[in-house]
């Protein structure tokens, strides 16, 4: 591969996925329609959409040394992503999550996150040289600050999917990177109650840093040089959401990486994440370029 080389750092996850009818509520028993394994976390997945997408991926994080973290540097690889900056963890368990998805796709999630040391930087010793983009997220605290540094030293851009975690340690990452991306909940946890454009104008201190959150099937609004823009999400049949705010992440840091503008990457991550909910399937099901292409060519048609 030619493309960017873009270094994601943080979370990956070894999944249990229940598919049912209805997500269920408390003190109710529901049946599972149907039952798969496969992989997740943050900065994992969007490795492996940067891979399908066409550029070059590599992953840095944490693994116990168990079945688990086997089975994930086994599927990293299949998916041509570069695992050579993964540390092994002896005496630990690779995190795990159980994920439940219901017939609209809707999930709810629950992580073990509780196997792993968070406060201890296990990166390799720099940046290869090549490297485009670093993109982080937030679960892995350590890990990401001091990836987040890498970049700065080496002036390449970074950046930052803010997808929850304590206040205090979302500050610091945030003071480091260049492109902040939170996640609805995750902006609300930061910022506080109120619409995506009154929290982004909270942030407005932050400039000229891009700050952006997204919201789902409501699309995603930008504050960009404290310029507020919104990009709608892309129309299609959802079958999972899971993982698609990862894809979101990847895709846009390789688009970046690629020398897109911060509107035209936000654009096409918002069509690769489109794609990924009507796929769902994990990692098996992350959209190839063409087909991105494609659904941004009849965008622009309509």
């Amino acid at each position: 591969m030619t493309g960017p080389y873009i270094i994601c750092v943080g979370n990956v996850v070894r999944d249990e996925v229940f598919h049912v009818d209805k997500l269920p509520s408390a003190g109710l028993k529901t049946d599972v329609l149907h039952y798969e394994e496969r992989f997740g976390g943050p900065a994992a997945t969007a490795a492996v959409a940067i891979a399908h997408l066409g550029g070059r991926a590599a992953y840095w994080g944490r693994i116990g040394k168990d079945a688990a973290g086997e089975s994930v540097i086994g599927a990293l690889t299949r998916h041509n992503v570069d695992s050579s900056g993964v540390a092994v963890i002896p005496a630990s368990r690779t995190t795990r999550a159980v994920v439940t998805v219901d017939r609209r796709g809707e999930r709810s999630i629950m992580i073990d996150r509780l196997g792993l040391p968070r406060e201890t930087n296990l990166l390799p010793p720099k940046l290869p040289d090549d490297a485009s983009v670093v993109l982080v997220d937030t679960r892995w605290p350590a890990g990401a600050a001091a990836a987040l540094d890498y970049a700065k030293n080496k002036r390449i851009p970074s950046v930052l999917d803010a997808d929850g975690g304590a206040r205090e340690e979302i500050a610091r990452l945030v003071d480091k990177a260049d492109y902040i991306i939170f996640s609805s909940q995750g902006m609300t946890e930061f910022a506080g109650e109120g619409t995506p454009i009154d929290q982004l104008r909270r942030l407005a201190h932050l400039a000229p840093r891009t700050l952006a959150v997204t919201c789902g099937a409501e699309g995603s609004v930008w504050s960009i040089r404290n310029e507020i823009t919104m990009v709608s999400a892309f129309k299609v049949a959802v079958r999972d959401t899971t993982g698609c705010g990862d894809v979101f992440h990847g895709a846009y840091a390789l688009a970046l990486g690629e020398g897109q503008s911060p509107l035209e990457s936000a654009r096409f991550a918002s069509a690769t994440a489109a794609l990924k909910a009507s796929r769902g399937d994990g990692w098996e099901g992350m959209p190839d370029r063409q087909s991105v292409l494609e659904i941004l060519f009849r965008e622009n048609v309509e």
